[in-house]
């Protein structure tokens, strides 16, 4: 019996040393997508940036001071246990609610292209409805974790998580930033099914969404127009105006063939495609590098996915039911967000001004986007660790 115990004593010291923060797969994944981001985006952005400012550099610049403020944030993050943020949750969710609103006080919130979804703190605009998602996931991840019968029992149970995520969609309706309300549904949906939620109540809350969402298009003419430029952008009447961004980006596709006119030779970006170096970025990435870039590009952001679904599992199979939600609920919000910038890129989907993670010109995006990771590297840390249960 003493031989056992001492033989599953240093089993785990040797787990212990073995995990203690290694470059592994999440994390060299991260700093390669970071990477690329960096390079792509100083290709996309130099003639602008050159126009605009004087300097070929400035977007990278900027960009890199972001990095590295992210990267710090990751650093901090990872040495912070899950359990802060099991108690810190409310709290967040309230803070997320008060940024929300602060945007849409005339003087603090600053409006851009009529959407008003920024502050300005001087050194960069802070876009609430980043930190808005990993917030509310955070909420939803302990909601879930100390509720799960009554969310597959009863209405209520069910209900409370939308009712949640619904304050937010309603603040981030009267900004408008409709991208981060798909975003934040599609989290909820998921994590909700996790959960274990009954599907016939999925299918009324699905109908119920869908109504919403046909009743604001028949209620805004701009909308429609957009849905049917989106439809024909190539039509006499779309083309150089609701449909220019995607025909743009169309060409930009064609261009690059399978591998690309080559890094900085984009053609699009000499201000044929406007916000070539945000929203467009992917298909800079396709004209320069080509199908064979693109593809390159979506297998990393598919193994981040993979392996923060991954590590929600492996933190669910040990009962740590907040972790694995969390783990989950980001998973989602990245999935979410890849899918519909991809899908705008390539016409897939209506264009909606949506940054792509790691790639895009933003600093609050860049930012939220490595803490997200950070959190799943501090899950899977503790899971390896064994942890308490929480």
């Amino acid at each position: 019996m003493t031989s056992r115990v001492v033989q599953v004593r240093s089993m785990g010291r040797s787990v212990s040393k073995k995990s203690d923060w290694p470059i592994n797969g999440l994390l060299l994944v991260t700093l390669l997508l970071l990477a690329t981001g960096l390079m792509l985006m100083t290709s996309a952005s130099v003639e602008i940036a050159n126009s605009q400012y004087g300097d070929p550099l400035f977007h990278f610049k900027r960009q890199l001071i972001f990095a590295f403020l992210g990267v710090t944030i990751l650093l901090a993050t990872v040495n912070i246990p899950m359990q802060f943020w099991l108690s810190s949750s409310s709290y967040l969710i309230l803070i997320a609610y008060l940024l929300l609103l602060l945007v849409l006080v005339p003087g603090i919130g600053t409006e851009v292209n009529g959407s008003s979804r920024w502050l300005n703190l001087g050194f960069f605009n802070l876009q609430p409805s980043e930190l808005a998602k990993v917030f509310v996931v955070l909420y939803l991840a302990k909601y879930l974790a100390t509720n799960q019968a009554d969310v597959r029992d009863s209405w209520s149970g069910f209900l409370k998580p939308f009712i949640v995520v619904g304050v937010a969609v309603v603040l981030l309706y009267l900004e408008p930033d409709h991208g981060a309300i798909v975003i934040l549904m599609a989290a909820v949906f998921g994590l909700v099914f996790l959960a274990g939620a009954k599907l016939h109540r999925f299918l009324v809350m699905l109908c119920i969404c869908v109504a919403a969402v046909v009743t604001l298009a028949i209620k805004y003419p701009h909308v429609l127009a957009r849905f049917e430029a989106f439809l024909n952008p190539w039509a006499d009447e779309y083309v150089y105006g609701s449909g220019y961004q995607l025909t743009q980006a169309l060409i930009a596709f064609g261009r690059g063939g399978w591998f690309g006119t080559g890094l900085g030779n984009s053609i699009q970006k000499l201000y044929f495609l406007p916000e070539a170096h945000t929203d467009f970025v992917l298909a800079i990435l396709a004209e320069e590098l080509g199908l064979l870039g693109v593809v390159c590009v979506l297998a990393l952001f598919s193994y981040l996915v993979w392996q923060g679904m991954r590590i929600g599992r492996m933190a669910e199979s040990r009962g740590f039911l907040f972790s694995s939600f969390c783990a989950y609920g980001i998973s989602l919000v990245f999935a979410s967000q890849i899918l519909i910038n991809v899908g705008v890129n390539t016409g897939l989907l209506p264009t909606k001004g949506l940054t792509l993670p790691f790639l895009s010109y933003g600093g609050a995006s860049l930012i939220v986007s490595l803490f997200m990771v950070a959190l799943l590297i501090r899950v899977q840390y503790e899971c390896d660790q064994g942890y308490r249960n929480i």
